[in-house]
């Protein structure tokens, strides 16, 4: 039957058909309760039938705004396999910004999770014309909402008497190039995009990586991502196809408690939440007795060592192998028990991994397989596999699609997983997609003589200085926060003559060091203030700076006292840095950076 999936529908089928303890986990209260497969089933037959009776039809837009949980891709599966598209909306967006989108989409109906989220769409309704209908998951009912349960009962009702014959032949209907979802691009500048994805898109997607990632029937995998975010939503297919039981963490503050009660063997992630794993481990080890700190270093150690052999999955040989035994017990077996203790590996996606924070994961025996994509791919165009990585890189082309690098170093992709276009945005479509049809993804990068892909920038973030020399910033900001003073770096020096930072501290780690480091204050605007605290972040700048090229190195720096966040528009919701809006909000402290650009040049 694996051979016969050609759609998200075919998908659905598959998952309805796979005998499984569950096919979702979610938590109530204190307790993780079960959705069954036929429960599963039937809820999202039962809603579709709801939603047609409520005169919604193929090719309607259905939103879903809401934190991840079961009716999130119950709507999603409903929509369809009724023909509907599904746009999925991060919960974390704005009143202004979620307008924006329902209007560009045309939204017909919206599922919104509870009571915050509909408060949203109550400001916002007035304004949106064609929205005929929201739906609350949870929540008490009022005028002019529906509540999740009503219309799924009420598609019982109606199922009772009508039988399932509609269905079954509408979910049939949908083929390879029928529009699946629109999903909105979050977008560093200038109004969000709705990515044009068709069932071909993401199933071809999902087939291919099936064959490529080992994902076990029976297993279960914690959903952390937002569900918005195509990776996890692409992943989250992937997993319920292949008989797997997804489990929803509750939010992101709970990551590290649902991680100890759910006992995944798979997660996907970005990479801050591994940048966080890592500062979270070594506070503890700061703060404990100086002979378990030497213990855990030395356990460091033996991971460099034994890395290649991990990495190539080879046995760890002689003395060496004696010592890695020791380091899993003592050790690295801790670091495991954070994660469940029974993870096979994690995925990585979304941002740069660095080569470093995945050594430090790898060597520790966790497996982390980084890959590469985009929204408009459905998402993945290259992916680490178990059986062939390599750190550093995106790993491999994934089979049946086409990879170039363009003469400027950008790469383009070309496929069944591209888009067919920006919704409304014929002009997008036209600069994204050549009339070859070529992708043009906006990342720089270059495939070694292995076929080995590696991202080095994004070519928009690219900064040329005042001599004419191209620098990439990632790179850069990457090296900056392996440093665990530092929490999110922005480097600034486009046009300028030389580089400088703006530098949002860790602050978990200053204010928790700040006794020990002879250092008082009331406020974080006092922290940052602080001349010790300068003097400690431009330590590590300066050691940085030692092995880069002079016109690399990092000559100024202004602390922020404050994170960047989704609400002041300066992060997008998948938390890449708009580095434009930075540069307005900031400009007084950029220019103060800058004041003397010759005395800072050396």
């Amino acid at each position: 039957m694996q051979d016969e999936v050609r759609t998200l529908n075919d998908i659905y089928a598959l998952t309805c058909s796979i005998d499984r303890p569950a096919a979702m986990k979610y938590k109530k209260g204190d307790r993780w309760l079960d959705i069954s497969v036929p429960e599963f089933r039937d809820t999202v037959r039962w809603l579709a039938t709801g939603l047609r009776h409520l005169g919604v039809k193929a090719g309607d837009r259905v939103a879903i705004l809401s934190e991840n949980r079961p009716q999130w891709t119950m709507a999603d599966f409903a929509a369809l396999c009724l023909g509907a598209v599904s746009v999925p909306i991060y919960p974390t967006l704005l009143g202004w910004q979620i307008e924006y989108i329902l209007n560009d989409a045309g939204i017909v109906a919206i599922v919104c999770s509870d009571r915050e989220q509909l408060q949203k769409i109550s400001e916002i309704r007035a304004h949106i014309p064609t929205l005929q209908h929201v739906i609350l998951v949870d929540g008490t009912p009022q005028a002019g909402v529906l509540l999740f349960q009503e219309v799924v009962d009420n598609g019982k009702r109606l199922e009772a008497k009508q039988g399932t014959e509609w269905f079954d032949e509408s979910r049939k209907s949908r083929k390879p190039d029928d529009l699946a979802t629109l999903v909105y691009t979050s977008g560093t500048t200038g109004n969000p995009k709705g990515a044009m994805l068709t069932h071909g898109n993401i199933t071809s997607n999902v087939v291919t990586v099936r064959d490529i990632v080992p994902f076990q029937p029976g297993d279960t995998a914690l959903s952390i991502l937002p569900l918005s975010h195509i990776l996890e939503r692409m992943v989250d297919f992937l997993f319920l196809y292949k008989g797997g039981t997804i489990a929803y963490a509750e939010n992101v503050t709970k990551v590290a408690d649902n991680l100890s009660e759910v006992h995944p063997e798979y997660f996907a992630a970005v990479p801050r939440l591994f940048e966080k794993m890592r500062a979270r481990i070594m506070d503890n080890v700061a703060a404990a007795p100086k002979i378990r700190q030497k213990i855990f270093h030395w356990a460091l150690g033996i991971g460099q060592q034994r890395l290649q052999y991990m990495v190539e999955r080879k046995p760890v040989p002689g003395m060496l192998g004696i010592k890695s035994k020791i380091a899993d017990k003592l050790v690295f077996k801790k670091i495991h028990e954070r994660l469940g203790g029974k993870v096979k590996f994690v995925v990585s996606g979304g941002a740069p991994l660095s080569a470093e924070l995945a050594a430090f994961f790898i060597g520790a025996g966790v497996e982390i397989l980084e890959g590469y994509g985009l929204t408009e791919t459905s998402p993945v165009i290259a992916v680490n596999r178990p059986d062939k990585r390599r750190l550093g890189t995106v790993g491999p082309v994934i089979p049946g699609i086409e990879v170039k690098i363009a003469e400027d170093g950008e790469i383009l992709t070309r496929g069944p997983h591209v888009m067919i276009g920006y919704w409304n945005n014929p002009e997008a479509t036209a600069q994204a997609i050549d009339a070859d049809g070529w992708f043009h993804t906006g990342d720089i990068g270059e495939i070694d003589s292995d076929g080995f892909l590696k991202i080095t920038d994004r070519k928009k973030d690219i900064i040329i200085n005042a001599y004419g020399k191209n620098i990439a910033p990632q790179p850069l900001e990457a090296l900056l926060k392996s440093s665990p003073y530092v929490g999110t770096p922005v480097l600034i020096g486009d046009r300028r003559k030389y580089l400088a930072a703006l530098i949002v501290p860790n602050f978990e780690k200053l204010e928790r060091d700040a006794q020990a480091l002879g250092v008082h204050f009331n406020s974080r605007e006092e922290l940052v203030a602080n001349a010790r605290v300068k003097g400690i972040i431009q330590e590590e700048i300066d050691r940085f700076n030692k092995n880069l090229d002079r016109q690399e190195k990092i000559r100024r720096f202004a602390l922020l006292s404050r994170d960047f966040t989704i609400d002041d528009d300066e992060i997008t919701p998948s938390l890449k840095v708009k580095r434009k809006n930075i540069d307005k909000k900031y400009k007084q402290v950029i220019d103060e950076l800058f004041a003397d650009e010759g005395l800072a040049e050396g």
